[in-house]
């Protein structure tokens, strides 16, 4: 499964002060659980093909090898820092599951 996050930074985040963290908390953090296969986090840069501002400026990508494992993972004590600390920077994040569509 992956669990797409979009969000935008709460007003008076700094994106650089974000970024760094990202890079040095979140996403060796969550890198490091067994239930995760892989987790990358994209600046937004436009809308394609459009001049529109793009609706977030952020977005995760969280490849889960294991759900069962990652609700295990996510409940222990430094992912619940990690996520206190997420929520301090991101403004109402969405959080999608998805499910790949296979061809057979």
């Amino acid at each position: 499964m992956r669990i797409l996050v979009l969000f935008n930074l709460k007003p008076g985040v700094v994106a650089a002060d974000y970024e760094a963290w990202a890079k040095t908390r979140d996403m060796p953090g969550v890198r490091s659980l067994m239930s995760v296969n892989d987790f990358r986090v994209f600046g937004i840069t436009g809308i394609f093909g459009s001049d529109a501002k793009a609706p977030f400026q952020y977005a995760e990508v969280i490849d889960v090898g294991d759900m069962d494992g990652f609700l295990k993972d996510i409940g222990q004590p430094v992912m619940q820092e990690i996520a206190a600390e997420f929520q301090q920077w991101a403004d109402a994040p969405l959080f999608l599951t998805t499910d790949e569509l296979v061809v057979a």
